[in-house]
């Protein structure tokens, strides 16, 4: 039987822009948002979208949370290489207790929108749906999308950049602080991670806004150096 084709985020959103005259079409998405600890994660991708092969050459590419990490790390590249212009952009555990997580969120997609837009104008930006208060001051016409990154490639793709590059941010937060599990968990609410906040208290890069965090949790002194490496 012949092998089913991958599943791959619909070109539909851009396409309809491209009828309404629009070319140069960003994608933005985060990652890490419900996570205890670690930054938040944003990445921002234009695509050719004059290309027919598009979708082949990015088969595959779909919400980020429904991709494996082998998958994942081999697009990644595949991205970079075909978008015409990409960026990431992060908002730390400071930011996200002092703005909140919504706000921070929004800071790191225009951080990475702005690294994106280091190298060309974008006529118009796709976004996962998000209330960004300050939206309409970013310069650009756009749409928040429920469900964005499983209805537009662009907005997939910049799932992709997020997810990758918020993983390798944890896994070198594990070498800082191994005992809390970030290489395999990445910062997220798991039993591991909540056994590791019950026995030795907080780190340097929890969030202390989100509850599981206390005010007994203890702030753990960061580590000459490491003594794991995943």
């Amino acid at each position: 039987m012949p092998r089913k084709p991958p599943l791959t985020a619909s070109l539909k959103p851009e396409n309809d822009l491209l009828e309404r005259g629009y070319r140069l079409i960003i994608g933005i998405d985060e990652a890490g948002r419900g996570a205890w600890a670690g930054p938040v994660y944003a990445g921002a991708v234009c695509l050719p979208l004059d290309r027919a092969d598009l979708s082949m050459v990015l088969a595959g590419v779909r919400d980020s949370k429904q991709m494996t990490a082998r998958s994942r790390s081999i697009l990644i590249a595949q991205i970079q290489t075909v978008a015409l212009a990409w960026g990431v952009g992060s908002a730390s555990a400071a930011e996200i207790d002092s703005l909140g997580i919504v706000p921070a969120t929004c800071l790191a997609m225009r951080r990475a929108l702005e690294a994106a837009a280091a190298s060309l104008t974008p006529e118009y930006l796709l976004l996962d749906s998000i209330k960004c208060a300050d939206i309409d001051t970013w310069g650009y016409p756009y749409h928040a999308m429920v469900g964005g990154d499983r209805l537009s490639l662009s907005i997939a793709a910049a799932s992709v950049l997020a997810k990758v590059s918020r993983d390798e941010h944890m896994r070198q937060m594990h070498l800082l602080y191994p005992d809390y599990g970030f290489s395999i968990h990445k910062g997220y609410g798991t039993a591991r991670h909540h056994h590791a906040l019950n026995t030795i208290g907080t780190c340097p890069i929890h969030r202390m806004s989100f509850s599981p965090m206390t005010p007994k949790s203890k702030p753990k002194r960061k580590r000459e150096s490491a003594t794991e490496n995943p």
